[in-house]
């Protein structure tokens, strides 16, 4: 595995200050020296640009035996095998039984349903009252009618849950199927790029494994709800927007001028202005996959356009950062002359296209639900006549969503309050059940509860809320950038809803930033164990203190993991597993 650090060896392009001519320390440092201020050395601007990644040990394997070669080959396997590994175990936990229970749960009465409608019309017709219990049935029954009906969510979401429907069927498994599916694979995504983010393999797949066995992201895997996919796309584009700053910081690099004049085309590179003002960046890819993401984010849930804004901006910042690092005299000049409008279209342009796109099967068909209100009286009136019926039809419906959004106050059971979300005040109960003995599995004489309870693993999230403040200590104080890109994440996950609190709105909501939460663990744990260069006896102590963490998590989940599958349990087990009053 790579070495455990949760430091790299070069710091943060963002935290240097526009640079002085080469050989020459900035004015401020020159100015402290007066009063015995040592200058640190300056790393190679190359690797300012494009940290290393640590040479990882080959010290784990040899102590299974392995020989030199065969230890550094599975050191090098190790950045896929170890996410790989970690990824099949969450798939296992997810996939595991995934048709129970075999009900209709919470919020499922709406998405698969309106799924299979899409299936069948490219809109969401409308199901009879009764149609959940005919769902499950013996035999099952789909009592649909091509009636339209009224739904405040894009389609993106639910045309991911019809592939499910599609391949596996109208049942609980095969509406499941694709949720199950994005969770299992955002594991996968959470490793790799906690091992890009944080410069090391074991790091990395902690952050994954912190995910596979967080309460809440395993609950919303089996449930055919949109926020766990709306989260799958988030992560997706944040992992993209990644990929595209360490390669084009590696394209500056390379056009960076070298300080020495040995002749040879060796050296370090030094700052140039002409390099950081006015190279261009060129053809992005990853940033447009990143828009793309961000896009299907969107038509899947409105609460993507958040962090559309959010890591659009944050790319920028990251393009100034380089460019300022690289030798830029006015670096915010410059991102705003060659970056900004390339960004603008990559992401915002790309994204909205991409969220219109999702809404093809309205458009194409007539019985949607307001897809003729331009030809009505009242859509033929205003100033926008010219434009095509169905783009102003499908104007008029976001604009009475977006108000259905705003004005949803209706009180529900497990609302909650987004200050309570962190400490997970009120989780949400998706189904309940009280079997007595000798039913549904029931063994206790006292009767039995079955529950599927989104509740987030609390001991992770406790935690996690300690490494919110370690990690803005990083980033206020470090100047890690880092640290900010997980507070960035969490931050547009987790701010907006305080604009919404008089909202009817939940918990399960933090599903969309808990992927952030267990990168900023695991970069806290990486902390705890020690920076390189620490001693061995500071490495073990942090290395036994970050283990007993990490398995008192791993423990709490399996404590509550009858809650989160709807197991029969004794009575007593349930209550005991009711840590606060809210939780009932």
């Amino acid at each position: 595995m790579g070495r455990v650090t949760s430091d790299t060896t070069a710091t943060d392009a963002a935290a240097q200050p526009a640079p002085e001519p080469a050989g020459r320390p900035p004015a401020w440092q020159r100015r402290l020296r007066r009063f015995g201020y040592p200058a640190r050395p300056q790393a190679d601007v190359r690797a300012r640009l494009v940290p290393p990644f640590p040479e990882p040990s080959g010290r784990l394997w040899a102590v299974f035996g392995a020989g030199p070669g065969a230890a550094a080959r599975l050191t090098r396997w190790s950045g896929w095998a170890g996410p790989l590994l970690v990824t099949v175990f969450a798939g296992v936990l997810r996939f595991w039984d995934l048709g129970s229970p075999r009900k209709v749960i919470f919020d499922e009465t709406y998405y698969p349903k309106d799924a299979w409608s899409l299936l069948q019309y490219g809109y969401e017709g409308t199901w009879a009252k009764n149609a959940n219990d005919a769902l499950v049935g013996h035999p099952p029954q789909l009592l649909l009618s091509p009636e339209h009906s009224y739904v405040v969510h894009p389609p993106m979401g639910k045309w991911l849950i019809a592939l499910g429907e599609w391949a596996f069927g109208m049942n609980p498994f095969g509406w499941r199927f694709t949720v199950a599916l994005l969770g299992t694979l955002s594991v996968l995504l959470v490793c790799r790029i906690g091992r890009r983010l944080l410069r090391s393999t074991a790091l990395g797949c902690l952050a994954g494994t912190l995910l596979a066995v967080d309460g809440l992201h395993f609950v919303m895997s089996r449930t055919a709800l949109l926020d766990l996919i709306v989260m799958f796309w988030v992560v997706a584009a944040f992992g993209c927007l990644l990929v595209d700053r360490d390669r084009t910081r590696a394209r500056l690099a390379a056009a960076l001028p070298l300080a020495g004049d040995s002749g040879d085309g060796t050296g370090p590179a030094r700052p140039d202005e002409a390099v950081g003002d006015r190279l261009r960046l060129g053809w992005r890819p990853w940033r447009i996959a990143a828009g793309l993401c961000l896009g299907l984010a969107t038509a899947t849930k409105w609460n993507g356009l958040y962090f559309l804004a959010a890591f659009a901006l944050m790319s920028v910042l990251w393009d100034v950062a380089a460019r300022r690092t690289s030798g830029a005299r006015h670096p915010f000049r410059s991102a705003l002359r060659r970056d900004v409008l390339p960004a603008f279209g990559a992401t915002v342009v790309l994204a909205l296209a991409t969220y219109l796109a999702s809404w093809s099967g309205w458009i194409a068909t007539r019985g949607g639900y307001y897809r003729d209100w331009a030809t009505t009286p009242e859509g033929r009136t205003g100033a926008w006549t010219w434009l095509p019926d169905w783009l102003r039809s499908l104007w008029h419906y976001q604009t009475e969503v977006y108000a259905f959004h705003t004005g949803l106050t209706t009180p529900h059971t497990y609302q909650s309050n987004p200050w309570s979300w962190l400490v997970l005040g009120r989780p949400v109960s998706y189904f309940y059940e009280d079997p007595k003995a000798g039913q549904d599995g029931c063994t206790a004489a006292e009767g039995c509860a079955r529950e599927v309870l989104a509740l987030g693993t609390p001991l992770l999230w406790w935690a996690a809320c300690f490494a919110l403040l370690y990690v803005l200590y990083r980033w206020l104080f470090k100047r890690d950038w880092r640290a900010g890109a997980v507070a960035c994440g969490v931050a547009a996950g987790y701010l907006p809803w305080f604009l919404y609190q008089e909202r009817t709105i939940f918990l399960f909501y933090a599903v969309v930033f808990v992927p952030f939460l267990c990168l900023a663990l695991a970069m806290m744990i990486g902390a705890i164990i020690g920076p390189p260069g620490s001693t061995e006896r500071r490495r073990t102590v942090g290395a036994v203190g970050a283990g007993v963490l990490v398995l008192l998590i791993v423990w709490n989940f399996i404590y509550f993991y009858p809650l989160y599958t709807g197991m029969p349990i004794p009575k007593s087990a349930w209550h005991h597993r009711m840590w606060f009053d809210t939780w009932v």
